[in-house]
């Protein structure tokens, strides 16, 4: 059988345009950007060219564009950075149950740096309890991290209900949006955050690259100590290779963005829609509506998910977040959600990319058929 991949939350492949616009920084542009001769004039038009792609799938200005090693290390940037620079307004923070850990660690790291952190509760489908966050808000409240969509089950957080709560109480609003860049729209002035965090290996540019989106104005401790890099927040020499393809990607993905929203959610619907046909005890998770357009998210009842996994030879899938995989115990997600545990222990994330065909579709649901078996524990 043809493998089938079906881990688009995990990581993407390197989509093919930005793989070309990447090699001539790999063999032959390799100055320095702060150099001011040619090679380096060369290597600071194309950090300047990509910070203007990223700027314009965020909507936002390149001024506020800082690029990092990666979701998690924006994360950081943005957490940490807001908290230390604003101790003198309060140590208080606040976050939800169902955190990606590069937010989750944040705050507890935190927490034993004397900040109070406060974790608030989700309903059935994964979304904030908007009223809960509202009445954990304190005059010392200064920070407030809710990711953009769910990386295990997809629900979309109501990320501009909880912005208006923040800017009435002058609290800045991170969101993690690892998840969502690429798949929905990502407009940070229609979402009213004033920190983003952007990881390029989930939006088909390679690993170890990413983007801190920082509202102007925002106040953030310097990341890395150095030289004056990205607007002297990030100290060291450019990842210029990286960099040229994380630009490049954000350049496809809103250039594509419909079409690719509408091919992955058909490709998710199909597969779904094929499972509840075919008569298995499932349960959706997360919202039904409000999710991302690949992510399926599904429940077996009286199947252990790592024992159906096994079975489904050449398809490449996760039992919950990569991050994290190979527990035999429900995710803090599922957790969060309470699901029923018959349902969460057989879950399988299944998540489509921009590359998924009907085929396969069809190939995952065959395998699934062969391997399920209703009394295996």
């Amino acid at each position: 059988m043809i493998p089938v991949y079906l881990d688009y939350n995990a990581t993407t492949p390197i989509d093919a345009e930005v793989a070309d616009a990447m090699l001539p920084f790999l063999r032959d542009h390799y100055g320095n950007p702060s150099s001011l001769y040619d090679y380096g004039r060369t290597a600071r038009e194309a950090v300047d060219r990509a910070r203007t792609q990223v700027a314009d799938l965020l909507h936002c200005s390149p001024r506020e564009v800082i690029f990092t090693s990666g979701g998690t290390e924006s994360n950081n940037f943005a957490i940490k950075g807001t908290a230390r620079a604003n101790r003198d307004r309060g140590n208080h923070i606040i976050t939800s149950r169902i955190e990606h850990p590069a937010v989750e660690e944040c705050f507890r790291y935190l927490e034993q740096q004397g900040f109070e952190a406060s974790y608030i509760s989700v309903d059935d489908t994964g979304r904030v309890d908007v009223d809960e966050l509202r009445n954990a808000i304190r005059p010392d409240t200064i920070l407030i991290s809710v990711m953009h969509a769910n990386n295990e089950v997809g629900t979309i957080e109501p990320l501009e209900e909880i912005a208006a709560i923040a800017k009435d109480s002058g609290i800045i609003l991170h969101t993690d949006a690892a998840q969502s860049v690429g798949k929905i729209p990502t407009d940070v002035e229609q979402l009213g955050v004033d920190l983003l965090s952007v990881a390029g290996h989930k939006v088909y540019a390679p690993k170890g690259i990413g983007a801190l989106y920082a509202r102007e104005g925002t106040v953030l401790e310097k990341f890395m100590h150095g030289a004056g890099h990205e607007d002297n927040m990030r100290a060291g020499t450019e990842n210029v290779l990286e960099i040229v393809g994380l630009g490049k990607a954000c350049e496809i993905a809103r250039r594509d963005l419909t079409h690719n929203m509408a091919h992955m959610r058909a490709m998710r619907d199909r597969l779904h829609e094929g499972l509840v046909e075919a008569g298995y005890d499932v349960r959706l998770n997360g919202h039904p509506d409000e999710r991302l357009p690949n992510t399926l998210s599904i429940g077996f009842n009286g199947m252990e998910a790592q024992t159906l996994l096994s079975r489904m030879d050449g398809v490449f899938a996760s039992t919950g977040s990569a991050c994290h995989e190979g527990s035999p115990t429900v995710s803090g997600v599922l957790a969060a959600m309470r699901v029923p545990r018959a349902y969460a222990r057989g879950t399988l994330r299944l998540s489509t990319g921009r590359l998924t065909t009907k085929k396969e579709i069809d190939t995952v649901l065959a395998t699934i058929e062969s391997a399920f078996t209703p009394h295996s524990t």
